[in-house]
C-alpha cells in the first residue's frame, strides 16, 4: 500500500498553481483567522485527477519493471537448469554408447551380460533425468504462473482520494 499527498491550489483570480508551489505553501508560517468551508473548485479537482493518474502510471511502470526483472531472472534460472540437465543427459547417452561398444567387444558371455546390465542401469538413469527435466519445466511454469498472478494483483490497484482539508491563504 502506498500513500501520496496531492496538493492543489487556485489563486483568487482562478490561476491554478503547480503542485510543487502548492506544496511549498505548507512550509510558510501562518495563523488561523477563521474557518473555510468552501468546496474545492472543479479546476483543482481536475488537476488532482491528473496528478492521481500520473502517480498510478508511475506505480504501473515500476511494477512493469519489477515484472520484467523477475521474469528475466526466472528465464535465466530455467535456461541454466535446462542446460545442466541437457548436458547430464548427453553425458549419459555418451556413456551408454561406450558401454554398448564395450559389450560388443567383450570376449565372454559374463562380460557381455555385465555390460548390458550397465547399459540398462544407464538408460534407467537417463530416463530419471529426463523426468526431472520435465518436472523442473512444470515447476518453472508454476513459478511463472505465480509471478503473473502476483503481478495481476498489483495491477488491481485500489485508489481512494480523501480530501484532508481546504485552506484559504493570504500572503502578506
Amino acid at each position: 500500500m502506498e500513500d501520496h499527498l496531492i496538493f492543489g491550489a487556485l489563486t483568487d483570480d482562478g490561476t491554478l498553481l503547480d503542485e510543487p508551489i502548492a506544496s511549498r505553501l505548507f512550509t510558510l508560517p501562518g495563523r488561523v483567522t477563521g474557518s473555510c468551508l468552501s468546496i474545492a473548485p472543479d479546476e483543482i479537482g481536475e488537476a488532482i485527477g491528473r496528478r492521481q493518474a500520473t502517480i498510478q502510471r508511475t506505480i504501473s511502470e515500476r511494477n512493469a519493471r519489477f515484472f520484467e526483472a523477475e521474469a528475466e531472472k526466472l528465464d535465466g534460472w530455467a535456461d541454466d537448469l535446462k542446460l545442466v540437465l541437457d548436458r547430464e543427459i548427453k553425458e549419459i547417452d555418451r556413456q551408454i554408447r561406450e558401454t554398448r561398444r564395450a559389450a560388443l567387444a567383450a570376449p565372454t558371455l559374463d562380460e557381455k551380460l555385465a555390460a548390458q546390465k550397465q547399459v540398462r542401469a544407464l538408460e534407467s538413469h537417463r530416463a530419471t533425468r529426463r523426468r526431472a527435466l520435465f518436472e523442473h519445466q512444470d515447476e518453472i511454469d508454476a513459478r511463472r504462473d505465480d509471478l503473473i498472478a502476483e503481478t495481476e494483483g498489483k495491477l488491481a490497484q485500489q485508489c481512494a482520494l480523501n480530501p484532508l482539508f481546504t485552506i484559504r491563504w493570504q500572503i502578506l
